[in-house]
């Protein structure tokens, strides 16, 4: 029994970072999480996307152990979380929305303080602070006190904190919320390079436009899932395809034209189609509406953002 439960739990580690199924949490009468089932690859960059009270810091507590499901399981690297925490937070570092590091203490402080807690010593844990401050360009606050810090450098300090123990999964809630922009883009950078490193990143976020950096989204809204997939993907779904818009000279069938699923829009002077692939579809659309005598004066994909794929999924 031992032996093929651990070689379960070995070919799982190779797969997936986090499984979560029926992962639900009720706080009295409401339902903050219902039921959702998420399952995030190994060195995957993964957002949890959706509006305040969507349900992602709930969601994000029971896949660290801080709260417990009402109902469900949640595994990470193949370990059950509630049943070994301890063994599951060596393995994660984590961010949470506020800050919440010990601001009578330094930067440096907090830093060995939180290896020490994450069973660093010595050389090892020294060089890991050393690496930290460089990395996230702290060095010149190293003696600063934390609640004397800007909010950027507050969060940056954060960051350098949770991945103080070289953790395998990075959960950052909402990394990026009061900042500036330029900020931001420092962060996804940041993300990127981590990801680069093998590590995996699951990331809450209420930016559309971040989301867009993310290898795969949950779509969270009232506790649920409503879409999965990568961007391209949620897109297509919100909008059953992409969309091409053309301009003209003369009639056209749209129904006629390859890879037409519907008309979106259309007016006198443009017509949007929902198409099965748009990069496919755009050289024969043209070519076909030539053909049949009509002229094209415009012919381009049209972008659509994350925002407005959420807000037709809303809709339904």
């Amino acid at each position: 029994m031992t032996i093929a439960s651990e070689t379960v739990s070995l070919e799982f580690k190779e797969t997936l970072a986090i499984e979560a199924k029926g992962l639900t949490k009720k706080f009295g009468n409401f339902i903050a999480v219902d039921h959702i089932d998420l399952e995030i690859k190994t060195g995957e960059n993964f957002g949890l996307l959706g509006p305040n009270g969507a349900g992602k810091t709930t969601t994000i507590r029971m896949i660290t152990g801080v709260i417990k499901p009402t109902e469900g399981i949640v595994r990470v690297f193949g370990i059950d979380v509630m049943r070994h925490r301890k063994r599951v937070l060596r393995l994660i570092g984590y961010m949470p929305q506020r800050f919440s590091l010990y601001e009578d203490l330094t930067v440096e402080e907090n830093l060995r303080l939180y290896g020490r807690l994450q069973g660093l010593s010595g050389n090892l844990l020294e060089e890991r602070i050393s690496n930290s401050l460089d990395r996230f360009y702290l060095r010149e606050f190293r003696s600063r006190l934390a609640g004397k810090l800007s909010g950027g450098t507050k969060q940056r300090l954060a960051l350098a904190v949770a991945l103080v123990h070289n953790p395998k999964l990075l959960i950052l809630d909402e990394p990026t919320a009061g900042v500036d922009p330029p900020l931001r883009r420092m962060f996804w950078e940041h993300f990127r390079e981590l990801n680069k490193e093998g590590k995996t990143i699951l990331v809450t976020t209420h930016y559309m436009d971040e989301a867009e950096n993310c290898d795969r989204l949950a779509l969270m809204n009232r506790g649920k899932i409503i879409a999965m997939g990568t961007p391209k993907e949620i897109k297509r779904k919100a909008m059953g395809g992409d969309l091409i818009e053309l301009s003209v000279d003369g009639e056209i069938v749209p129904e006629n034209l390859p890879g037409v699923i519907s008309v979106h829009e259309i007016s006198d002077e443009r017509i949007v189609l929902v198409v099965d692939d748009a990069s496919l579809r755009l050289p024969d659309i043209v070519k076909a509406v030539e053909s049949s005598g009509g002229k094209v004066r415009m012919a381009a994909p049209v972008h659509v953002s994350l925002e407005e794929a959420f807000i037709k999924f809303m809709g339904e």
